[in-house]
């Protein structure tokens, strides 16, 4: 077992205690910011507890948070576009990322740079390509185009995935390679293809791993707002992060304390489903690092 001197231990704790802070101190500061019915505007000062709690703010973000949908209308929306962006992330990204980790074939290298490349391209770079992209599927297909396909929720869906895909398959890359190759030759010896290899012996041991890989896709079109403002043309399909950006931008009004309910009620969900997969994404973590 490895013993770290007083003064490692001590400068290893000072350094959490360091990075505690810097975490919470901002969620409690739009928590007060939220909470405390005295602050007008910008605050000027910090405290640690509100001088006039209230939770009007809070139920004024409930109940009529956009001028068409409640809280719960967006919540909709936005979970629903951030779980079908990170089933199609998994589902296309799980076979790539398989293919990256287990063959070997011409470009491989190349072709793992590239999607390395395409993880660190911003969202709002390649806004206007695909806003041209989806006008021309609508026109090659009329169809599309009587269904309000581009303003839909599943087309923020689409293009949520495709960004958050590279880095899926990264994510995913390493779980797999973190499966020993033994197992599935045992599989093979068996009589399984790879096709039932992939599904019976590395899918379930790299499932924690996935699990990770799923939350980034979903915290990405969770809180993404700058395409979905250029490709929505409903307000039945704004999502939590279009109402707390325009909020901050001044489309609306901008009030500090009722953009900070808002937000504090937008990080609810995401709490909860950490806190629910928490022991599944710590397992995932360990498996992953263990690949390289």
């Amino acid at each position: 077992m490895l013993r770290l001197s007083r003064r490692r231990q001590l400068a290893s704790q000072l350094t959490l205690v360091v990075v505690g802070l810097f975490v919470i101190i901002p969620i409690w500061a739009l928590a007060l910011l939220a909470l405390d019915g005295s602050i007008q505007g910008l605050p000027r000062d910090f405290a640690l507890l509100p001088a006039e709690p209230t939770l009007e703010r809070l139920v004024d973000a409930w109940e009529r948070p956009d001028r068409t949908l409640d809280f719960m209308g967006l919540l909709r929306n936005s979970l629903f576009v951030s779980g079908l962006a990170a089933g199609i992330s998994l589902v296309f990204g799980a076979s790539m990322a398989y293919a990256f980790a287990r063959m070997r074939f011409p470009g491989s290298r190349f072709g793992l740079a590239a999607i390395l490349t395409c993880a660190f391209l911003p969202l709002i770079a390649l806004a206007t390509p695909l806003f041209v992209l989806f006008f021309a599927l609508e026109n090659t297909f009329p169809a599309l185009r009587e269904a309000g396909f581009r303003g839909s929720t599943v087309a923020l869906a689409i293009l949520y995935a495709a960004f958050a895909m590279p880095l899926c398959v990264w994510l995913m890359r390493a779980a797999f390679r973190a499966v020993p190759a033994e197992l599935e030759e045992a599989a093979f010896v068996e009589g399984a293809d790879r096709r039932a290899a992939f599904r019976r012996v590395t899918l379930p041991i790299a499932a924690p791993s996935i699990m990770i890989a799923a939350l980034v896709a979903f915290l990405l079109a969770y809180t993404e707002f700058a395409l979905a403002w250029l490709f929505a043309s409903s307000e039945e399909n704004l999502t939590l992060a279009m109402i707390l950006a325009s909020a901050q931008t001044g489309f609306y009004q901008t009030d500090w304390g009722a953009t900070a309910a808002h937000a504090l009620l937008m990080t609810v969900p995401v709490v909860i489903i950490v806190a629910v997969l928490q022991r599944a994404l710590l397992r995932g973590s360990l498996i992953g690092s263990a690949a390289d």
